[in-house]
Protein backbone atom coordinates (compact mmCIF):
# COMPACT_ATOMS: atom_id res chain seq x y z
CA UNK A 1 0.00 0.00 0.00
CA UNK A 2 2.94 2.59 1.01
CA UNK A 3 4.79 1.57 -2.47
CA UNK A 4 1.38 2.03 -4.31
CA UNK A 5 0.84 5.44 -2.24
CA UNK A 6 4.83 6.80 -3.02
CA UNK A 7 3.98 5.57 -7.13
CA UNK A 8 1.08 7.84 -7.53
CA UNK A 9 2.44 10.76 -5.82
CA UNK A 10 5.69 10.46 -7.56
CA UNK A 11 3.65 10.11 -10.87
CA UNK A 12 1.85 13.50 -9.77
CA UNK A 13 4.61 15.27 -9.00
CA UNK A 14 6.40 14.55 -12.29
CA UNK A 15 3.27 15.52 -14.43
CA UNK A 16 2.50 17.75 -12.83
CA UNK A 17 4.15 20.71 -14.89
CA UNK A 18 1.91 19.48 -17.89
CA UNK A 19 -1.44 20.20 -16.58
CA UNK A 20 -1.15 22.79 -13.52
CA UNK A 21 -0.94 26.45 -14.38
CA UNK A 22 1.80 29.24 -12.87
CA UNK A 23 -0.21 29.53 -9.46
CA UNK A 24 -0.37 25.53 -8.80
CA UNK A 25 3.35 25.86 -9.77
CA UNK A 26 4.44 28.45 -7.57
CA UNK A 27 2.24 27.17 -4.57
CA UNK A 28 3.86 23.62 -5.04
CA UNK A 29 7.44 24.96 -5.19
CA UNK A 30 6.46 26.86 -1.95
CA UNK A 31 5.09 23.02 -0.81
CA UNK A 32 8.10 21.47 -1.81
CA UNK A 33 10.32 24.34 0.41
CA UNK A 34 8.09 23.56 3.51
CA UNK A 35 8.60 20.13 3.68
CA UNK A 36 12.62 20.48 3.54
CA UNK A 37 11.71 22.29 6.23
CA UNK A 38 9.54 20.33 8.04
CA UNK A 39 12.01 16.92 7.31
CA UNK A 40 14.96 18.37 8.88
CA UNK A 41 12.62 19.33 12.18
CA UNK A 42 10.74 16.05 12.12
CA UNK A 43 14.74 14.85 12.36
CA UNK A 44 15.04 16.63 16.14
CA UNK A 45 11.47 16.21 17.51
CA UNK A 46 10.31 12.85 15.98
CA UNK A 47 13.41 10.98 15.82
CA UNK A 48 15.58 12.45 18.53
CA UNK A 49 12.60 13.47 20.74
CA UNK A 50 13.87 17.31 20.84
CA UNK A 51 11.07 19.79 20.41
CA UNK A 52 12.57 23.02 19.03
CA UNK A 53 10.64 26.43 18.49
CA UNK A 54 13.92 28.40 17.31
CA UNK A 55 14.63 26.22 13.83
CA UNK A 56 13.40 29.31 11.49
CA UNK A 57 17.14 30.54 12.33
CA UNK A 58 18.69 27.77 10.57
CA UNK A 59 16.23 28.87 7.24
CA UNK A 60 16.51 32.75 7.83
CA UNK A 61 20.30 32.76 8.47
CA UNK A 62 21.20 30.87 5.54
CA UNK A 63 18.85 32.99 3.14
CA UNK A 64 20.80 36.58 4.87
CA UNK A 65 24.00 35.19 3.93
CA UNK A 66 23.05 34.32 0.41
CA UNK A 67 21.44 37.20 -0.02
CA UNK A 68 24.03 39.20 1.54
CA UNK A 69 26.45 38.37 -0.35
CA UNK A 70 25.32 38.01 -4.04
CA UNK A 71 23.67 41.50 -3.58
CA UNK A 72 25.63 43.62 -1.53
CA UNK A 73 29.14 41.96 -2.29
CA UNK A 74 28.60 40.88 -6.01
CA UNK A 75 29.46 36.71 -4.68
CA UNK A 76 28.15 34.36 -7.39
CA UNK A 77 25.36 32.39 -6.65
CA UNK A 78 27.15 28.77 -6.06
CA UNK A 79 29.99 30.27 -3.51
CA UNK A 80 27.47 32.29 -1.98
CA UNK A 81 25.67 29.12 -1.33
CA UNK A 82 28.77 27.28 -0.06
CA UNK A 83 29.47 29.63 2.45
CA UNK A 84 25.53 29.77 3.81
CA UNK A 85 24.84 26.30 4.19
CA UNK A 86 28.32 26.20 5.95
CA UNK A 87 27.78 28.88 7.95
CA UNK A 88 24.44 27.88 9.01
CA UNK A 89 26.20 24.78 9.41
CA UNK A 90 28.52 26.14 12.13
CA UNK A 91 25.72 28.32 13.59
CA UNK A 92 23.87 24.57 14.67
CA UNK A 93 27.23 23.51 16.08
CA UNK A 94 27.41 25.95 18.43
CA UNK A 95 23.74 26.65 19.33
CA UNK A 96 23.34 22.37 19.66
CA UNK A 97 26.59 22.99 22.44
CA UNK A 98 24.63 25.76 24.00
CA UNK A 99 20.97 24.05 23.51
CA UNK A 100 21.53 20.35 24.54
CA UNK A 101 22.82 21.46 28.49
CA UNK A 102 19.00 21.06 28.58
CA UNK A 103 16.40 18.29 27.57
CA UNK A 104 12.34 18.96 27.49
CA UNK A 105 11.29 21.89 28.07
CA UNK A 106 14.17 23.72 28.96
CA UNK A 107 15.80 22.60 25.17
CA UNK A 108 12.63 24.14 23.96
CA UNK A 109 13.09 27.45 25.65
CA UNK A 110 16.44 27.82 24.68
CA UNK A 111 16.12 26.87 20.90
CA UNK A 112 13.42 29.63 21.14
CA UNK A 113 15.58 31.96 23.25
CA UNK A 114 18.51 31.65 20.54
CA UNK A 115 16.16 32.39 18.04
CA UNK A 116 14.55 35.38 19.62
CA UNK A 117 17.89 36.96 19.64
CA UNK A 118 18.52 36.66 16.04
CA UNK A 119 15.02 37.76 14.83
CA UNK A 120 15.74 40.98 17.16
CA UNK A 121 19.07 41.43 15.65
CA UNK A 122 17.50 41.01 12.18
CA UNK A 123 15.43 44.20 13.47
CA UNK A 124 17.81 46.07 15.04
CA UNK A 125 20.99 45.69 12.67
CA UNK A 126 19.12 48.17 9.74
CA UNK A 127 22.20 48.80 8.65
CA UNK A 128 23.18 45.20 7.61
CA UNK A 129 19.90 43.39 7.26
CA UNK A 130 17.77 46.83 5.94
CA UNK A 131 15.70 46.22 9.06
CA UNK A 132 11.82 45.49 8.73
CA UNK A 133 12.27 46.76 4.86
CA UNK A 134 14.06 43.09 4.15
CA UNK A 135 16.31 42.70 1.15
CA UNK A 136 14.63 43.25 -2.11
CA UNK A 137 15.42 42.95 -5.71
CA UNK A 138 17.37 39.19 -5.37
CA UNK A 139 17.72 36.95 -8.08
CA UNK A 140 17.78 33.39 -8.48
CA UNK A 141 21.35 31.23 -9.74
CA UNK A 142 21.32 29.23 -12.80
CA UNK A 143 22.62 25.90 -12.45
CA UNK A 144 24.37 24.55 -15.79
CA UNK A 145 23.03 27.41 -17.42
CA UNK A 146 19.40 26.98 -16.70
CA UNK A 147 17.36 29.99 -15.77
CA UNK A 148 15.03 29.42 -12.85
CA UNK A 149 12.89 32.64 -13.75
CA UNK A 150 9.93 30.29 -14.88
CA UNK A 151 7.26 28.55 -12.38
CA UNK A 152 7.89 25.22 -14.13
CA UNK A 153 11.83 25.70 -14.18
CA UNK A 154 12.12 26.81 -10.34
CA UNK A 155 9.06 23.76 -9.65
CA UNK A 156 11.57 21.26 -11.33
CA UNK A 157 14.38 22.67 -9.35
CA UNK A 158 12.99 22.45 -6.01
CA UNK A 159 11.59 19.21 -6.72
CA UNK A 160 15.10 17.37 -7.52
CA UNK A 161 16.46 19.22 -4.27
CA UNK A 162 13.41 17.98 -1.98
CA UNK A 163 13.82 14.39 -3.98
CA UNK A 164 17.29 14.19 -2.82
CA UNK A 165 16.93 15.92 0.88
CA UNK A 166 14.08 13.72 1.15
CA UNK A 167 16.63 10.29 0.47
CA UNK A 168 19.33 11.84 2.48
CA UNK A 169 17.61 11.91 5.30
CA UNK A 170 15.95 8.46 4.94
CA UNK A 171 19.36 6.98 4.76
CA UNK A 172 20.06 8.91 8.30
CA UNK A 173 17.30 8.08 9.87
CA UNK A 174 17.36 4.21 8.96
CA UNK A 175 21.37 3.95 9.46
CA UNK A 176 22.32 2.53 12.55
CA UNK A 177 22.71 6.32 13.68
CA UNK A 178 19.01 6.57 13.45
CA UNK A 179 18.86 3.42 15.36
CA UNK A 180 20.93 4.98 18.19
CA UNK A 181 19.54 8.24 18.11
CA UNK A 182 15.80 6.45 18.48
CA UNK A 183 17.43 4.92 21.10
CA UNK A 184 18.53 7.83 23.04
CA UNK A 185 15.12 9.69 22.22
CA UNK A 186 13.55 6.44 24.19
CA UNK A 187 16.06 4.93 26.67
CA UNK A 188 19.15 7.60 27.30
CA UNK A 189 20.12 6.22 30.46
CA UNK A 190 20.17 2.44 29.21
CA UNK A 191 22.28 3.87 26.07
CA UNK A 192 24.71 5.27 28.21
CA UNK A 193 25.02 1.81 30.13
CA UNK A 194 26.12 0.50 26.43
CA UNK A 195 28.81 2.56 26.00
CA UNK A 196 26.47 5.41 23.74
CA UNK A 197 27.29 9.18 24.57
CA UNK A 198 23.65 10.35 24.03
CA UNK A 199 24.87 14.41 23.73
CA UNK A 200 27.22 13.31 21.27
CA UNK A 201 24.38 11.76 19.28
CA UNK A 202 21.92 14.46 19.92
CA UNK A 203 24.74 17.23 18.69
CA UNK A 204 24.91 15.55 15.65
CA UNK A 205 21.50 15.21 14.73
CA UNK A 206 20.78 18.77 15.38
CA UNK A 207 24.02 20.05 13.06
CA UNK A 208 22.09 17.93 10.93
CA UNK A 209 18.89 18.97 11.15
CA UNK A 210 20.76 22.71 11.26
CA UNK A 211 22.23 22.29 7.69
CA UNK A 212 19.33 20.91 6.27
CA UNK A 213 17.25 23.65 7.53
CA UNK A 214 19.93 25.96 5.32
CA UNK A 215 19.30 24.38 2.46
CA UNK A 216 15.32 25.16 2.84
CA UNK A 217 16.53 28.72 3.61
CA UNK A 218 18.54 28.92 0.13
CA UNK A 219 15.48 27.00 -1.75
CA UNK A 220 13.31 30.14 0.42
CA UNK A 221 15.48 33.09 -0.58
CA UNK A 222 15.63 32.02 -4.08
CA UNK A 223 12.04 31.64 -4.77
CA UNK A 224 10.80 34.82 -2.86
CA UNK A 225 13.94 36.91 -4.64
CA UNK A 226 13.20 38.72 -0.85
CA UNK A 227 14.05 38.25 2.86
CA UNK A 228 12.64 39.70 5.81
CA UNK A 229 12.92 39.17 9.61
CA UNK A 230 9.84 37.57 9.17
CA UNK A 231 11.46 34.49 8.51
CA UNK A 232 13.21 34.29 11.89
CA UNK A 233 9.96 34.65 13.80
CA UNK A 234 8.47 32.14 16.09
CA UNK A 235 5.72 31.78 14.07
CA UNK A 236 7.80 30.26 11.37
CA UNK A 237 9.12 27.56 13.77
CA UNK A 238 6.07 26.91 14.65
CA UNK A 239 4.38 26.58 11.30
CA UNK A 240 6.84 23.51 10.61
CA UNK A 241 6.20 22.43 14.16
CA UNK A 242 2.70 22.63 13.82
CA UNK A 243 3.23 20.49 10.16
CA UNK A 244 5.07 17.83 11.99
CA UNK A 245 3.31 16.98 14.85
CA UNK A 246 -0.19 17.07 12.75
CA UNK A 247 1.16 15.18 9.52
CA UNK A 248 2.78 12.54 12.22
CA UNK A 249 6.71 12.75 13.79
CA UNK A 250 9.07 10.36 13.71
CA UNK A 251 7.62 9.42 10.27
CA UNK A 252 9.49 10.34 6.60
CA UNK A 253 5.84 10.66 5.07
CA UNK A 254 4.22 12.53 8.10
CA UNK A 255 6.11 16.15 7.59
CA UNK A 256 5.66 16.16 3.92
CA UNK A 257 1.62 15.71 4.40
CA UNK A 258 1.82 18.38 7.78
CA UNK A 259 3.95 20.75 5.26
CA UNK A 260 1.50 20.09 2.44
CA UNK A 261 -1.20 20.67 4.90
CA UNK A 262 -0.77 23.96 6.67
CA UNK A 263 0.87 25.69 3.28
CA UNK A 264 -2.58 25.01 1.29
CA UNK A 265 -4.44 25.94 4.81
CA UNK A 266 -2.47 29.07 4.71
CA UNK A 267 -2.49 30.03 1.29
CA UNK A 268 -6.43 29.53 0.65
CA UNK A 269 -7.69 30.36 4.33
CA UNK A 270 -6.17 33.66 3.90
CA UNK A 271 -7.50 34.49 0.88
CA UNK A 272 -11.02 34.79 2.64
CA UNK A 273 -9.98 35.96 6.48
CA UNK A 274 -7.26 37.26 8.01
CA UNK A 275 -7.51 35.01 11.02
CA UNK A 276 -6.36 31.95 9.07
CA UNK A 277 -4.38 30.35 11.70
CA UNK A 278 -7.81 29.74 14.02
CA UNK A 279 -8.77 27.72 10.93
CA UNK A 280 -5.41 25.77 11.33
CA UNK A 281 -5.46 25.47 14.54
CA UNK A 282 -9.11 23.36 14.43
CA UNK A 283 -7.87 21.75 11.99
CA UNK A 284 -4.92 20.79 14.10
CA UNK A 285 -7.44 20.00 17.04
CA UNK A 286 -9.26 17.77 15.31
CA UNK A 287 -6.75 16.29 13.57
CA UNK A 288 -5.15 15.51 17.46
CA UNK A 289 -8.65 14.22 18.95
CA UNK A 290 -9.64 11.92 15.43
CA UNK A 291 -5.73 10.70 15.07
CA UNK A 292 -2.96 11.62 17.79
CA UNK A 293 -0.59 10.24 16.36
CA UNK A 294 -0.68 12.49 13.31
CA UNK A 295 -2.52 11.87 9.38
CA UNK A 296 0.09 9.41 8.15
CA UNK A 297 0.10 6.83 10.91
CA UNK A 298 -3.83 7.42 11.55
CA UNK A 299 -4.19 6.40 7.84
CA UNK A 300 -1.78 3.44 8.25
CA UNK A 301 -3.84 2.67 11.25
CA UNK A 302 -7.34 2.82 9.66
CA UNK A 303 -6.45 0.94 6.45
CA UNK A 304 -4.73 -1.85 8.67
CA UNK A 305 -8.32 -2.00 10.16
CA UNK A 306 -10.05 -1.85 7.31
CA UNK A 307 -7.70 -4.94 5.91
CA UNK A 308 -8.56 -6.87 9.05
CA UNK A 309 -12.06 -6.25 9.13
CA UNK A 310 -12.50 -7.67 5.32
CA UNK A 311 -10.37 -10.82 6.62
Amino acid sequence: MKWIAATLLAALLVLLPSFAGEFYLNLSSQILIAVIFALSLNLLVGYGGMTSLGHASFLGVAAYISALLTSRYGWGHGPAAIVSILGTTVMAALFGVIALRATGLGFLMITLALSQVLWGLAYRMSDVTNGDNGIPGLTRPMPFGIPLDSPAAFYWFALIVTAFAYLMMAIFVSSSFGSSLKGVRDQPRRMAALGFNPWMIRWIAFIYAGFWGGVAGLLYVYYHKYIHPASLSTASSAEALLGVIAGGSGTLGGPVAGAALVLLLKNYASAYTDRWNILLGLVFLFIVLVMPTGIVPGIGKLVARLRGGSR
